[in-house]
């Protein structure tokens, strides 16, 4: 294949906001697939930095067709939903500005079309950065291949690909989540009786957040968008539960203690397991940092799902009632 090949009946979409400073490398990366959509559609959020203006003025090699929305105000749901409803094709692949697609992704996300038009379709994803903290967090939250049921993978909508009938069916993404819009939205596919296809070398590389306040904020509206759906009661339970026992335990026992620091042990194992195999994103020194970073990570992301999900079940009730 050349790099001007592409799949005629298929547009790739995206959302946008702010994103000047990462914008640069996404367009190289989509410019550099061996496969290519026929059409980009791209919705803008409402940036107030040059983001629509680079859109705008950018020409891509390929000769891909590239349609730029601006919606300000739009939520990533709703910015979704108007790029598949603006898309001139009926099969659909998703991605997020701010990744960094292999070469090959666009070609690997989308080969099962070509024996089954109908299928969906899960990629994958790979942490990247430019700083310890981006690349250390990354590491530590992103599952590694090897964690994955391909039966249950819910994929996120930086690498996922589907028939807009798909959309369709299941009433696009959910524009009352501001969070884990993506999750709702796999969670509504499975329920309509669809299946995954997993195409694990469909991968993108991304960006975790560039610090521990960053992150911390990310993981609280992560969590609040539990709240708001619903999702997960018990695994968040089991998480106040455990946290719960663990600062008692310091009161009452120390062999309490020491329990539930082995109990901590093999909660963190996965983590450091994943920090480990992704060594070669850092340098030795760093590598090591990264290790002992990792059960820091783990707690502050904890602690921001702690303060979240009440904050999103809170907003569930207020919303039921308001519904009545």
């Amino acid at each position: 294949m050349t790099g001007h090949d592409a799949r005629e009946n298929t547009s790739l979409i995206a959302t946008v906001l702010n994103e000047e400073s990462s914008l640069p490398a996404f367009l190289a990366s989509l410019e550099a697939q061996t496969v290519h959509p026929a059409e980009i559609v791209v919705v803008d959020g409402g940036s107030s930095d040059s983001t629509v203006q680079h859109l705008r003025a950018w020409t891509p090699s390929c000769g891909c067709r590239v349609v730029v929305h601006a919606a300000p105000g739009a939520g990533i749901s709703a910015g979704r939903n108007l790029a598949i409803a603006r898309a001139s094709h009926e099969q659909v692949v998703v991605t997020d500005a701010g990744t960094v697609p292999q070469d090959d992704w666009f070609a690997t996300l989308t080969a099962p079309w070509d024996h089954d038009p109908d299928a969906v379709i899960a990629g994958f994803f790979a942490p990247a950065g430019n700083t310890f903290w981006s690349r250390a967090i990354g590491a530590v939250i992103t599952p590694t291949r090897g964690e994955i049921d391909p039966r249950s993978f819910q994929p996120s909508s930086r690498s996922v690909a589907f028939p807009r009938a798909v959309w369709r069916e299941v009433g696009g993404y959910p524009e009352w989540l501001d969070y884990c819009e993506d999750l709702v939205f796999d969670l509504t596919v499975r329920e309509a009786g669809r299946r995954f296809t997993f195409a694990p070398d469909a991968v993108v590389a991304w960006v975790g957040r560039p610090n521990l306040l960053a992150f911390a904020k990310q993981y609280y509206r992560y969590a609040r968008g539990d709240g708001k759906a619903g999702l997960f009661p018990r695994r968040h339970g089991l998480r106040y539960g455990a946290y719960a026992f663990a600062l008692s335990a310091w009161w009452i026992s120390p062999w309490l203690f020491l329990l539930g620091a082995i109990g901590f042990a093999a909660y963190i194992r996965t983590s450091l397991r994943r920090v480990w195999e992704r060594r070669a994103l850092f340098r030795a020194p760093a590598a090591a940092a990264a290790v002992l970073a990792a059960p820091l990570v783990v707690v502050v992301g904890d602690v921001a799902k702690m303060a979240g999900y009440p904050a999103g079940v809170a907003w569930r009730r207020r919303r039921a009632r308001e519904n009545r």
